[in-house]
């Protein structure tokens, strides 16, 4: 007789990976989840958050991209969980928006429930990172759909904010500054130029240690994205914080600016911060126009804050004087990468419109 199994799916094997994620997903849950795993839905109450003038909800949804290749290339699927998370609640942030909940979405060929431990597990990390819960999720196994050895992965991110204080940008004028934050490398964008660059261009082996990095190039590229959740949130409280822009696909060339008035443009000194290793060696190739650079990557910069050019200084050093709560959840080759630092890396102007680079 025809069993589920023998077209390629094995709900046996699926039962087993839930047993696996059980207790890294109870690892994120706070005094507002309600019930317990196997509901139809996840259920988070938003009693705790009745004092707001009136409560809006955020929400975020994205992916891991192309990146995912290189752990699957790599058999390292620890870390693509971080970057998930970092994704959807690093974009909820730029509104001022604590996340409150997250869920996941996993598509793969074949379900190996050791692999969806990692990456649950780094999920699990992701969302203790940002003080939010795992609440619900799904995977599906699709063989035919993909390769065994393939899989994908989608989240989804809700948060809250005050109306009154949700950071829109519409206060932002000439002369703002803006505040860098350092990046841990290249995050979770641009990955098929950086197979490109790297695989196909210049022929070189993940698996091969690179003294200018410190580790593998694949070790390099999986590093994980950073989550700026905590640092933003603490930011707004200490200083009157205009706008946040993600650096993410597009780089600094398209993100600030959607965050800032029309009429409006910027002057970005690109030697004002010091660049993670993966930058300084893509630029050693020669082969791609500085614009382009930092147009296609966050280039080291991956959050930027917008504020009046008296506030700068005092940010900067509070940023820089704070722990990140990224380094309590990653390998110890990454902890120096994960901490947080901030730069002054450019001004608000009205001469153009866009972006002008400057090499001050």
């Amino acid at each position: 007789m025809l069993t589920y199994k023998s077209s390629g799916v094995d709900i046996d094997e699926g039962n087993r990976a839930v047993d696996l994620i059980k207790g890294k997903i109870k690892s994120t849950y706070d005094s507002n989840v309600i019930g317990d795993l196997g509901n139809f839905s996840g259920l988070y109450s938003i009693k705790e958050f009745m004092g707001y003038e009136e409560p809006v909800l955020l929400a975020s949804t994205d992916g891991v991209g192309t990146k995912l290749k290189i752990a699957q290339m790599m058999d390292k699927h620890e870390t693509v969980g971080i970057d998930l998370v970092a994704m959807c609640v690093n974009d909820l942030i730029c509104q001022g928006a604590k996340p409150l909940f997250f869920l996941d979405y996993i598509a793969l060929g074949k379900l190996v429930p050791e692999h969806i431990e990692k990456v649950v597990g780094g999920i699990a990390d992701g969302c203790k990172i940002s003080g939010c819960a795992l609440i619900g999720g799904e995977t599906a196994e699709m063989p035919g759909m993909y390769a065994e050895e393939d899989y994908d992965l989608a989240g989804f991110s809700i948060g809250i904010a005050d109306k009154s204080k949700i950071l829109s940008g519409q206060n932002v004028k000439k002369g703002d500054v803006l505040i860098g934050i350092s990046s841990s490398g290249v995050h979770s964008n641009g990955f098929s130029f950086v197979r490109k660059i790297f695989l196909d261009e210049y022929k070189m082996d993940l698996s091969e240690h690179v003294d200018s990095l410190g580790m593998s190039l694949g070790e390099a590229l999986l590093t994980p994205t950073k989550i700026y959740v905590n640092l933003a949130l603490d930011s707004i409280r200490n200083s009157e914080v205009k706008a946040i822009a993600h650096i993410t696909g597009g780089g600094l060339v398209e993100n600030i600016v959607r965050v800032i008035p029309k009429g409006l443009g910027l002057d970005i000194n690109i030697n004002s911060w010091d660049k993670p290793e993966i930058f300084k060696l893509i630029e050693s190739f020669n082969a791609v126009e500085t614009r382009e650079l930092h147009k296609s990557f966050n280039m080291g910069i991956g959050l930027v804050m917008i504020v009046d050019e008296r506030d700068a200084d005092r940010l900067v050093d509070f940023i820089n004087s704070r722990e990140s709560e990224n380094v309590k959840y990653v390998d110890d080759k990454y902890k120096n990468l994960m901490q947080d630092r901030a730069y002054i890396i450019g001004k608000v102007t009205d001469l153009h419109d866009g972006v002008e680079f400057l090499e001050k």
